[in-house]
């Protein structure tokens, strides 16, 4: 099935069973899981994509309409500061890479499209985090062992939710060797037209070259970034964190 929708999308419940030669109620329940594991998603006019868990196995990606105006972002940030920039969206409760622009420096962030990281401790997660209420964050995080990919470990939910507060005063957010050591990532919002953040817009740079005077630019010039970027997807549907409709903004 997947197969088939990389070649074809979309494609109809018919189309897939014509495609597959597999009983439509068969074909049903096995779109049904995929859709609620993440890889794949119903679209608008009923008509089955790839999902976020999917992103990185088809070219189609780097068409995608947000895709294409974060390139656009991204090319001037690399002109100017010639540093990894990424662009994530939130899938459950991991911040997961659906475009990147690699730096040409040789000492960088070696990561790839798809790649996933714990949504509480890395910076793209915290910003889209920081747009759920404090209620919903609790109930999704209260509990549990919160401990950076680098072994940093957060005391509780209440550590998790004031760091999400200070994002939200801030208006960016960043992490130092949280995701990896030897990484300062600065992340800003990407919104839509109501408000609502889509996605986040990260910039990666070895700590080796950052200085107090460097990361003040790079919050000035991310944060302008982010809020041409959110002009750019602006037209978008209101988001909520559904993967479904995660995947309806990411292709537009």
């Amino acid at each position: 099935m997947l197969e088939a929708l990389i070649a074809r999308a979309p494609l109809s419940l018919s189309d897939l069973t014509a495609e597959l030669n597999i009983p439509k109620s068969s074909l049903f329940r096995v779109c049904a899981v995929l859709a609620e594991r993440g890889w794949l998603l119903r679209n608008s006019d009923s008509r089955y994509v790839l999902g976020i868990r999917a992103f990185g196995l088809t070219a189609q990606s780097a068409e995608y309409p947000i895709v294409r105006a974060f390139r656009s972002i991204a090319a001037g940030l690399l002109t100017t500061h010639n540093e990894t920039v990424c662009l994530a969206v939130l899938d459950s409760d991991e911040s997961t890479f659906i475009a990147i622009e690699e730096t040409t420096h040789p000492v960088r962030l070696v990561t790839h499209v798809g790649s996933r990281t714990p949504a509480f401790a890395s910076a793209s997660g915290r910003v889209m985090l920081a747009d759920r209420s404090q209620g919903v964050v609790a109930n999704q995080f209260a509990g549990r062992t919160l401990v950076t990919p680098t072994g940093r470990r957060l005391r509780d939910v209440n550590e998790l939710l004031e760091i999400l507060r200070q994002v939200n005063r801030a208006g960016f957010a960043e992490n130092h060797d949280e995701t990896a050591v030897g990484l300062h990532a600065l992340s800003v919002p990407v919104r839509n037209a109501a408000g609502s953040v889509l996605a986040a817009l990260t910039i990666c740079v070895p700590t080796s070259r950052m200085t107090p005077a460097r990361r003040q630019l790079l919050i000035t010039e991310m944060q302008e970034a982010g809020r041409r970027f959110s002009e750019s997807v602006a037209p978008l549907a209101a988001w909520n964190a559904t993967r479904a409709t995660v995947g309806e903004i990411v292709a537009g």
